[in-house]
């Protein structure tokens, strides 16, 4: 069954360790659903956080070769049960004396912030589920969405609590 897989992989921070470890998804025929790549805290270390739907199986595949790649330190899946997973989104929405509250109301219930005022526009700031994002853009659609973009999914394994 195809569903929705995160993947944690730890990378040495080296010039073409992005393109062959994409290329190990698109020669699976694969597609990336988002990717999110950052340095780590060790210096030569880098994190890559991608996003993918697809077959168990292939899954598998990818992972294992993942793990054959020289530059590649862990791979780890990550699940909703075990990780805290996160999008932020920034919205340019049309404002004018008739919209410009309910972009306010809206902002506080979705947790979000205004960045950027501008005499037609707001542009906010909101960060949580991709569920919660897409409801967003759901409601802030009808007032004029002027432009949109998202960071992709990122994703960090929880700490386990120790069996008391």
């Amino acid at each position: 069954m195809e569903k929705t897989h995160i993947l944690s992989i730890h990378v040495e921070n080296e010039s073409g360790v992005l393109t062959r470890v994409a290329g190990l998804f698109s020669a699976r025929g694969f597609n990336i659903d988002s990717i999110c790549v950052a340095k780590t805290l060790e210096k030569n270390e880098s994190k890559m956080i991608i996003a993918t739907s697809g077959d168990t199986q292939i899954l598998e595949q990818i992972t294992k070769q993942l793990n054959r790649l020289v530059n590649v330190i862990k791979v780890q899946e990550l699940t909703d049960e075990d990780s805290v997973v996160r999008q932020t989104v920034l919205i340019k929405v049309n404002a004018d004396e008739t919209t410009k509250s309910d972009i306010f109301r809206i902002k506080d219930i979705f947790g979000g912030r205004v960045i950027d005022v501008s005499r037609n526009s707001y542009t906010l700031e909101v960060t949580g589920s991709e569920r919660k994002i897409e409801s967003l853009i759901d409601i802030l659609r009808p007032l004029g969405i002027k432009d949109i973009v998202k960071t992709g999914i990122i994703a960090l394994q929880r700490t386990r609590k120790p069996n008391l």
